[in-house]
């Protein structure tokens, strides 16, 4: 599986990132021309060769011609323009769903629903080709997984749409704490990590540092200058851990024992968990000494966050101890996609292994719809299973084999597979 290391030990930006990517061997006509069909102008894409402080790398910017015209988009706007691009569908999904969370930290802090969030800086052409490009990017050079290093702070203040603000900026600030991002103190006097940079790695990166059998490494500048070089160091190459394939990975597992504790702390301490990056939690009945009924609590976790979970249990339970340990997982292909139905497009889950596909209602999704018109969940159920058959979904696999149709109308986790 070809992986990369985002080694962000100047910080990053958007333009880091594309920059790191031109200099790993993504052509910059290809990304010019890819970014031509969006429905977005007024913008130069510039990529040159420059050598800083001892290294060579690319520096890719973007111009806007006429900055004082750009207009203040909200999360809808930004939504339609890439959806209105030439874009393989898990490209506009994932660039949507960086938009979506960028959205939901701003309305958050200035107290807002996010509909009514209007997008500055992150809602501008240069964020948008930044972050449509560094996901088409990826996805051009092959890289099926992105792994990050501790992020450095920075520190002073920042000019923003909203006036002077601290760095890290406070969007940034919390976008890096709901990935819960390692940062380390920085001596630099000025933003390192921006909005677009951190929302990049929140939506696409994991902070561990992989095994990794090195290929190419890109170094993408950004525009400040620094006492050391500022730049993005992207290493490119093939996993190198033993005896897990591309459909395998490893994971945490973090047990306990509990005989008496309240069922109101267990379902707090479920949510607690989830939110904090457990992958699944679930309670399983069991028999404890004396005969006592218990519950064992289970959490899979990531395994770069398998202490910090296992310290919130011991913090939220009644325990005096877990049990940790690492297993594999053997996983399908798995994806979003849209089918159009009566009441507009709807998110479904895609399951491809061994030569059969199948799909399912994003349950969210749907429960969205079923209460703005008033019609059943399971109604919304029917017509979006029918859609799926209907529209071709299930037909083929993605190197055009016609597979056989089978749609499931399970009611799943999303990308919380056990």
């Amino acid at each position: 599986m070809k992986i990369a290391f985002a080694d962000c030990f100047s910080g990053i930006s958007g333009d880091m990132c594309l920059g790191a990517l031109v200099d790993a061997g993504l052509p910059l006509e290809q990304l010019r021309t890819m970014l031509a069909g969006l429905p977005v102008s007024g913008y130069q894409l510039t990529g040159e060769r420059v050598t800083r402080q001892g290294i060579t790398g690319t520096s890719v910017r973007v111009k806007i011609s006429d900055p004082s015209s750009e207009p203040h988009r909200h999360l809808g706007d930004v939504e339609a323009i890439i959806r209105q691009g030439k874009l393989p569908t898990d490209v506009q999904d994932k660039a949507i769903e960086i938009f979506r969370s960028l959205g939901e930290v701003e309305a958050a802090i200035h107290g807002v629903p996010i509909e009514a969030v209007h997008f500055h800086e992150v809602g501008a052409v240069d964020a948008i080709v930044d972050v449509v490009g560094v996901v088409w990017g990826l996805r051009f050079l092959g890289v099926e997984r992105l792994y990050a290093s501790a992020l450095p702070t920075g520190s002073g203040t920042v000019q923003t749409a909203h006036g002077l603000l601290p760095v890290p900026a406070p969007a940034t600030l919390a976008l890096l704490a709901r990935c819960h991002a390692p940062l380390r103190a920085s001596s630099a006097t000025t933003e390192l990590v921006t909005p677009t940079g951190a929302a990049l790695l929140a939506g696409l990166a994991r902070f561990e540092q992989p095994e990794i059998r090195l290929e190419q490494v890109g170094y993408g500048f950004g525009q400040k200058t620094l006492p050391w070089p500022n730049v993005l160091r992207l290493w490119i190459g093939e996993t190198e851990v033993a005896g897990v394939s591309d459909s395998e990975d490893v994971i945490g597992v973090i047990e306990a024992n509990l005989d008496d504790e309240l069922p109101e702390i267990l379902g707090a301490t479920l949510d607690t968990l989830l939110a904090a990056g457990a992958l699944d939690v679930f309670f399983t009945p069991i028999q404890m000494k004396k005969n006592r009924p218990a519950v064992k609590l289970t959490v899979l976790a990531p395994l770069d966050a398998m202490a910090n979970l296992g310290s919130l249990v011991l913090r939220e339970t009644s325990t005096l101890g877990v049990r940790t340990y690492t297993a594999k997982r053997l996983k399908s292909n798995r994806w979003q996609d849209r089918v159009s139905t009566p009441w507009g497009d709807i998110l479904v889950k895609v399951k491809e292994f061994a030569g059969e596909r199948r799909a399912s209602p994003e349950y969210e999704d749907c429960l969205r719809i079923a209460r703005s018109v008033g019609v059943p969940l399971a109604d919304v159920y029917r017509v979006v299973n029918a859609a799926i058959v209907s529209q071709g979904l299930l037909g083929r696999d993605s190197t055009g084999t016609r597979l056989p149709s089978s749609a499931s109308s399970e009611h799943e986790r999303g990308e919380r597979n056990q």
